[in-house]
């Protein structure tokens, strides 16, 4: 099936276009539109190389292009992908169309082109039964048009020596022991870690092979100008319980070494261990500052640090979630605190989620349904997105007069069933 759509007649194109499927032959002139539409810096040969690889693994059979029909020419003008993810999501792992590549021509702008792509996306997710698709945004005011909620925040923190020193009292087990080695040398090791971990951590996605590929490779675009990638794992007699991946990097000033430690991932299943991470990360000899860009916003870090004032911390949005079948993914999601009460949501490019839904909510899930009760309160498929992964409150959008509470106490009573106290992760920009 496709998607035909014609330009504003006001436009300076006047050109038809057509939205379609794609596959391995067209990838290339798709993934020249996505790096030109995100001002991608590095050589697109390069970029397209990276990218193929992971697709020729996870298949192109979801890749969409917008194809320009002027004088018989099939020009790609706009294209958006997603990948099959198991990612753990409130009730545990689920499928989830990791939305990726998405981009538009800049001759081409702010001409439907994006909103056919989006349109069409979702309603192949929703056909293949899927409930949930997520993303990371360069632009967020762009996503939240169609849908998508920003659910998770994540930490990007940097530490400068001597106040990368740890607490007196931090938790150390004198029988873990670090190495430090190549990565696919401990590449077992680092899969076995991240499956235990991300089984359990909201916003996680499975780690299959490709993406191991993907997250160990160390060439020139990786580097830049810093060392290659390393890992350190820590465990005992009974195997690994964390590691990270980092690079170094060199550097003098006045004849002082100023050397920098750029982690990549870190993770750690017991807090001893993350603590052994942490003080092999700052003892490394010539080296005054560590970088760790992403770090979830309940890290123990902060908590490690005799002064966590010392830990340069910027909150920056990550994923992004997009209920696309939303009586399914409220149904088998698990709530903090009973809920009733009936939502009036509207959705502009997923209509069979618009309407007025009565909720009764337990512990163990949800009973949603149709309903022509008058509604509690009224908002949009992206709020209920954002509060999804129990990190964003729908409060905020309340306040802001975004949403609109009808009976007086029922935002406070859906926050509270909504709410988890660990926070949401991903980490990885898919």
């Amino acid at each position: 099936m496709s998607e035909n759509q014609r330009v504003d007649p006001s436009s300076p194109s006047k050109r038809d276009w057509t939205v379609r499927h794609s596959d391995a032959d067209e990838f290339a002139e798709a993934g020249r539109v996505f790096g030109q539409a995100l001002l991608i810096p590095e050589d697109i040969d390069s970029m397209l190389e990276r990218m193929r690889l992971l697709h020729d693994a996870l298949g192109y059979e979801r890749l969409l292009v917008a194809v320009d029909e002027a004088e018989g020419d099939q020009e790609v003008i706009g294209t958006t992908n997603h990948f099959p993810f198991e990612m753990t999501m409130p009730g545990g792992r689920v499928p989830v169309a990791g939305v990726t590549g998405v981009g538009v021509w800049p001759t081409h702008r702010r001409q439907g082109v994006l909103s056919a792509l989006m349109r069409r996306q979702l309603a192949d997710i929703h056909a293949d039964g899927v409930r949930y698709a997520a993303l990371w945004a360069s632009e967020g005011s762009i996503y939240e048009r169609f849908g998508y909620g920003n659910a998770c925040t994540e930490l990007d923190t940097s530490l400068t020596r001597p106040h990368s020193a740890l607490r007196a009292d931090a938790p150390r087990d004198p029988d873990l022991r670090v190495v430090l080695r190549e990565p696919e040398r401990v590449r077992t090791d680092l899969e076995r870690v991240h499956e235990a971990v991300s089984a359990n951590q909201v916003g996680q996605f499975r780690r299959t092979k490709p993406w191991w590929d993907r997250a160990l490779f160390d060439g020139p675009s990786r580097r830049e100008d810093k060392g290659p990638l390393i890992a350190a794992v820590v465990g005992n007699a009974e195997g690994p319980l964390g590691y990270a991946l980092y690079r170094t990097k060199a550097k003098w000033y006045e004849g002082g070494a100023q050397g920098e430690v750029h982690v990549q991932e870190i993770t750690a299943t017991t807090p001893a261990a993350w603590t052994a991470l942490f003080e092999h990360l700052f003892s490394r000899d010539l080296v005054v500052k560590v970088f760790l860009p992403t770090l979830p916003v309940d890290c123990p870090l902060h908590h490690l640090l005799p002064d966590r004032g010392r830990a340069v911390a910027t909150h920056y949005p990550s994923l992004w979630v997009r209920l696309v079948d939303l009586a399914g993914a409220l149904s088998e999601r698990p709530y903090a605190a009973p809920f009733e009460g009936i939502l009036a949501v509207t959705d502009r490019h997923a209509p069979w989620n618009a309407g007025r839904w009565r909720i009764k909510a337990d512990t163990e899930g949800a009973r949603v349904e149709l309903t022509d009760a008058e509604p509690d309160l009224s908002l949009d498929v992206h709020h209920l997105g954002a509060a999804h992964l129990g990190q964003t409150p729908l409060t905020g959008f309340l306040r802001a007069g975004l949403i609109t509470e009808h009976t007086p106490g029922t935002v406070a009573r859906l926050d509270a069933a909504l709410h988890r106290f660990d926070a949401p992760f991903c980490g990885v920009i898919f």
